[in-house]
């Protein structure tokens, strides 16, 4: 939901998960976010898209508890975010992967880190090992593992460290296509099983409709929110479902709104040149 903020009442609310309101982000002079509102379902996958630049990264480290907005707020289970929130696992487009350390080792590290007991930490290390289907790689250290390995890799340690929040920087975006397409089938049953609350960014259209419940276009810099389009196509989803005339229609629909965006991106950089 966006636009004035407004929340209604009982159920619903206790159904969301992230609330931010009125949120403003400038560096320095320049406005990185304008006016941004909305709310987060919980158990819900976003999806968020638009042109470079926008703020949809931004906007994440604010979830995260990274960075602050200028103004405005930012809520998560109605707490108010003020810092680094461990509430909330981020999944980065790079590995992020400590070389010297196995897989195990890896997956076990948030574990460490929150006092887990060693027993403990080496069961749910192999749970999520197993989840991610990277059994029989324990040992292995992430040179000795392909892209796609690695990122499964990053998932496992996040999801061993059990956050309430995934948040998801472009995961899949140095892979390649059939690699990526594997990992979108992956994380649609990884949340089947664990109905983690999920914001994810994609510059791919088709990626937003296989995984997403809603949509969140964003505008050219300043970011705001340009439209939220609920995926209405059914789960459990499945790749083929792009051959549906449902899945056309709604592509073409968050075409439309990333088209023009992308247009008045290129016509200011063009006034500026």
């Amino acid at each position: 939901m966006s636009g004035n903020g407004a929340t209604v009442p009982g159920k619903y609310e206790q159904d969301i998960e992230i609330q931010i309101r009125d949120a403003c982000l400038f560096y320095g002079k320049k406005q990185a976010l304008h006016n941004i509102n909305m709310d987060i379902g919980r158990h819900e996958v976003t999806a968020f898209i638009g042109p470079s630049g926008c703020g949809k990264s931004t906007l994440l480290n604010i979830f995260a508890g990274f960075i602050r907005p200028s103004s405005g707020r930012v809520l998560l289970q109605g707490e108010p975010i003020l810092g680094i929130e461990p509430r909330c696992g981020m999944v980065f487009q790079s590995y992020a992967l400590f070389p010297w350390k196995t897989v195990r080792g890896n997956v076990e590290f948030g574990l460490k880190m929150q006092g887990v007991s060693a027993g403990e930490r080496r069961r749910r290390a192999e749970e999520f090992i197993a989840l991610v289907k990277l059994s029989g790689f324990e040992d292995r250290y992430p040179g000795e593992l392909s892209g796609g390995m690695q990122q499964r890799v990053s998932l496992a340690r996040i999801l061993a460290a059990n956050p309430e929040v995934l948040l998801m920087d472009e995961p899949f975006g140095a892979l390649d296509a059939m690699t990526r397409q594997i990992l979108q089938e992956e994380l649609l049953r990884i949340h089947e099983h664990s109905r983690k609350t999920t914001l994810f960014i994609t510059h791919n259209i088709d990626e937003a409709l296989i995984l997403a419940d809603r949509i969140i276009v964003m505008s050219a810099r300043p970011g705001r929110v340009k439209a939220e389009l609920c995926n209405t196509l059914p789960r459990p989803r499945h790749i083929d479902i792009q051959l549906s005339p449902d899945y056309g229609r709604l592509k073409s629909t968050v075409w439309s709104h990333v088209e023009h965006e992308l247009l008045r991106q290129v016509e200011a950089t063009v006034s500026l040149a």
